[in-house]
C-alpha cells in the first residue's frame, strides 16, 4: 500500500508529493545515465533503446516543469508574493534544463551502433551537466518551496493531480 492510500485516504502534503517526484525523477536520470556508460562500456542497450530512455526521462522532467510554470507557480506567487523571485529563478532554471536536455537528445540521436570514444566523452560531459543542474535546482525548489506547497490546500490539485506532482503513467 503507498502513502496515498494508507489510513483511509488520507492525503499527503503536496510539498511531500513534490519530494516524491524529485527522487523518482533523480532516479529516472541516474538510470539514464547508468544505461549511457553501459553502452560505452560496450554491455549496454543499444542506441535507440538509449534514446528511447532518454526520451521517456525528457518527457517527464518537461511534464513536471512545464506543470510548475502553468500552475504551481502562479499559485504560488498568488498566495506568497515575496517568492516571486524565486520563482522567476527557477524557471530560468527550467529553461537551461529543456536546453541541456535538447543537446544530449541530439547527442544520443547521433549515437553510432558501436560505441565511439570520442562521442564517449561528450555524451558523458552533457549528461554530467544535466545532472549538476538538475540536482542543484532540485536542492534549491525544495528548500524555498516544499514548506509552502505542505502549507497550501489547493482542492483541484487533490482530486486531480497536477503535472507537476505526477510520477508515472499510472499518475495519468
Amino acid at each position: 500500500m503507498n502513502a496515498r492510500s494508507e489510513a483511509g485516504g488520507r492525503l499527503t502534503a503536496l510539498g511531500t508529493q513534490l519530494l516524491e517526484v524529485h527522487v523518482w525523477l533523480r532516479e529516472m536520470l541516474e538510470d539514464l545515465q547508468d544505461g549511457i556508460d553501459d553502452y560505452f562500456d560496450g554491455r549496454g542497450l543499444p542506441p535507440r533503446d538509449l534514446r528511447a530512455h532518454c526520451l521517456s526521462f525528457c518527457t517527464a522532467l518537461t511534464r513536471h516543469h512545464t506543470g510548475e510554470d502553468g500552475g504551481a507557480f502562479p499559485a504560488i506567487a498568488e498566495e506568497y508574493p515575496e517568492l516571486r523571485k524565486v520563482l522567476s529563478d527557477l524557471r530560468t532554471d527550467h529553461n537551461h534544463l529543456d536546453w541541456l536536455m535538447g543537446n544530449l537528445r541530439k547527442l544520443l540521436d547521433a549515437l553510432p551502433e558501436r560505441p565511439d570514444p570520442a562521442t564517449a566523452s561528450k555524451v558523458r560531459e552533457e549528461v554530467e551537466a544535466l545532472s549538476a543542474v538538475m540536482r542543484t535546482h532540485f536542492i534549491y525548489e525544495e528548500k524555498k518551496l516544499v514548506s509552502v506547497l505542505n502549507a497550501m490546500d489547493v482542492p483541484e490539485w487533490r482530486e486531480n493531480r497536477p503535472a507537476f506532482l505526477l510520477i508515472d503513467d499510472e499518475d495519468e
